[in-house]
C-alpha cells in the first residue's frame, strides 16, 4: 500500500517494495495484550517524571485502553504494510487521539520495546507450561496410587528384566514432570527483568523511573547494563531448552502408549476418544496422538537449535535477526503445551490389562535377581550367585519353563543353600522386597505419590 505510515521513514523516500515489506513483517498479531500493557505502564511513568505533560499522558492511556477494547473485539483488521504490533498499536492510537499518540514513544526505543514484549511472552508461556506440567503431574500421582501394587515387567535394553509396579513406572514420569515444572519456573525467575529504559542500546537521556514501571509489570527488578538489555536473548533460548526437555519426556511416554497398545504387547487398550482407524484396515486402532507427540517432538529441539545458531554470530547490540525469536518461541509452546494438556487426558483413559502385564512382569526369568538375592543373603557372594543363577536359567530354557517350575532337587543340586522356600519366590514378593526409599515395593510407591503432590504444593 502506497504511503504506509513507517516509524522510521524520515531518512527514506518512496514506498518500501512489497517483497521487501512481506520479508520483514514480524509474527507478533496476537501479542497485543504486552504490548499495550508496557505501553500504559510506560506513558504513566512518561507523565509522573514530567516527561511529558500530564495532559497528554492521561489522554494516552485512555486511547491505548480503547485500541486494547478493539483488539479483544476483534475491530482490528491487521495491516502487513504495518510490520508489527508496535506499529499497529501506535496507527491506532494516532488516530483516536491524534498528535498526543506521537509522545508515546519518548524515552524508548524499538530495541527495548521488543525486548520487554519478549520478555512479558515467555514469562507468561512459563507460567502456562508450568501450569500444564502440573496439571500432568497431578494426574501420573492419581494413578500412581491407583495402581501402587499393580505388577508390570520392568525393562532394560528392552528386554524383560525385573518385575516393577505400574504406579512405580507412571511416578517415574511424575518426577520427569516436576524436574520441567521447576525448569520453567526458573526460567521465569531470570527472564523477569524489566529491559525498558535501556533505550536503543545505551540508556536514556530522560529521568525514568524504571522501577515504577517495573512493579507496575510485575518485574522483579530492572535490567543493569543497556547493552545486555536489548541484545539478550539467553531468557528465549532458556525457555526452548526446558521445551525441549520436556516434550523428549512426553516423546518417551508416547513411545511406551505406542509399544504398550500394540498386539505385540496388549497392555492397554485405546480409548476411541485418543485414536483413530485405518482408511483400509478395518481392524485397526492406530496411537495417532502419542504419535504426532514423538514426532513433534523433532520440531520443538528444531526451533532450539534455531534461535542458538541465530545468536551465535551476532554482535551486540541489537540485530534484525532477533526478530525470528518470537516465531521459535510461540512455535515450541504451541506444541508442547498442548501435548501436555492432551496427555493429561489420554493417560487416565487407557485401559492397563492388569492381569496381561502382572503374568508378564514374572515370565522370561525377570525373578532371577531375586533368586540370586536369596543365596546372598544365606551367605555366597554376589558374584558366585550370580553365576549359580546363570546355570539355572539355561537350565530352565533347556526344559522350557520357569525359575519357579524347577524342581527343587535341581536348586539344591546348584546350591546346598537352597530351601523349599525358594518356590515361594512370587513377583509380589519381589516387589515387596524393594521397601527402600526410591524403591518399587507397593508401599514406597504410596509414598513417593504423595511425595510428589507435597512437592507441587510447596510451589
Amino acid at each position: 500500500m502506497a504511503g504506509a505510515p513507517r516509524t522510521w521513514g524520515g531518512r527514506f523516500e518512496g514506498d518500501m517494495d512489497a517483497l521487501t515489506r512481506e520479508y520483514t513483517a514480524g509474527s507478533d498479531a496476537g501479542l497485543y495484550e504486552h504490548d499495550i500493557a508496557g505501553s500504559i505502564a510506560h506513558a504513566r511513568m512518561l507523565g509522573k517524571q514530567g516527561i511529558i505533560a500530564a495532559e497528554d499522558a492521561g489522554a494516552i492511556v485512555a486511547g491505548l485502553g480503547e485500541v486494547l477494547a478493539a483488539f479483544r473485539a476483534g475491530e482490528v483488521t491487521w495491516r502487513p504494510e504495518l510490520e508489527d504490533i508496535h506499529t499497529h498499536v501506535e496507527v491506532l492510537l494516532r488516530e483516536r487521539i491524534g498528535d498526543a499518540a506521537g509522545r508515546l514513544h519518548t524515552a524508548r526505543s524499538r530495541n527495548d520495546q521488543v525486548a520487554l514484549l519478549n520478555r512479558m511472552l515467555v514469562r507468561q508461556l512459563c507460567d502456562d507450561a508450568a501450569r500444564a506440567c502440573v496439571a500432568f503431574i497431578r494426574v501420573l500421582a492419581r494413578l500412581g496410587e491407583e495402581h501402587a501394587a499393580d505388577a508390570m515387567p520392568g525393562y532394560t535394553h528392552m528386554q524383560r528384566a525385573q518385575p516393577i509396579t505400574l504406579g512405580h513406572h507412571l511416578l517415574a514420569y511424575g518426577e520427569m514432570l516436576l524436574r520441567d515444572r521447576e525448569r520453567f519456573r526458573q526460567c521465569r525467575t531470570r527472564t523477569n527483568v524489566l529491559p525498558l529504559g535501556a533505550g536503543a542500546l545505551a540508556g536514556s537521556p530522560y529521568p525514568l523511573d524504571r522501577h515504577m514501571v517495573a512493579r507496575e509489570l510485575g518485574f522483579d527488578g530492572v535490567s543493569r547494563n543497556s547493552l545486555d538489555a536489548v541484545a539478550d536473548r539467553d531468557f528465549a533460548v532458556e525457555f526452548l531448552a526446558a521445551c525441549a526437555i520436556t516434550q523428549m519426556h512426553l516423546s518417551r511416554l508416547a513411545e511406551e502408549v505406542v509399544l504398550w497398545a500394540s498386539a505385540e504387547f496388549a497392555f492397554v487398550k485405546l480409548p476411541d476418544a485418543f485414536a483413530t482407524g485405518s482408511s483400509i484396515m478395518p481392524q485397526k486402532k492406530n496411537a495417532d496422538v502419542a504419535e504426532l507427540a514423538r514426532g513433534r517432538t523433532g520440531r520443538v529441539y528444531g526451533e532450539l537449535l534455531n534461535l542458538l545458531t541465530n545468536l551465535k554470530g551476532l554482535p551486540l547490540a541489537y540485530n534484525r535477526d532477533l526478530q525470528e525469536d518470537k516465531a521459535a518461541i510461540m512455535a515450541a509452546a504451541g506444541v508442547v503445551i498442548p501435548t501436555l494438556t492432551i496427555f493429561a487426558a489420554m493417560i487416565p483413559a487407557l485401559e492397563f490389562d492388569l492381569p496381561r502385564m502382572r503374568q508378564a512382569a514374572g515370565a522370561n526369568f525377570s525373578l532371577a535377581t531375586d533368586v540370586a538375592d536369596y543365596l546372598v543373603k544365606k551367605g555366597l557372594p554376589f558374584r558366585s550367585a550370580h553365576e549359580v543363577v546363570g546355570g539355572l536359567v539355561r537350565e530352565c530354557e533347556a526344559r522350557r519353563c520357569e525359575l519357579g517350575e524347577l524342581p527343587i532337587e535341581v536348586y539344591k543340586a546348584a546350591s546346598t543353600l537352597f530351601g523349599g522356600d525358594i518356590l515361594a519366590l512370587d513377583v509380589d514378593a519381589a516387589m515387596a522386597a524393594r521397601d527402600v526409599a526410591g524403591g518399587t515395593a507397593p508401599r514406597q510407591v504410596r509414598g513417593a505419590a504423595a511425595a510428589l503432590l507435597a512437592d507441587l504444593d510447596k510451589g
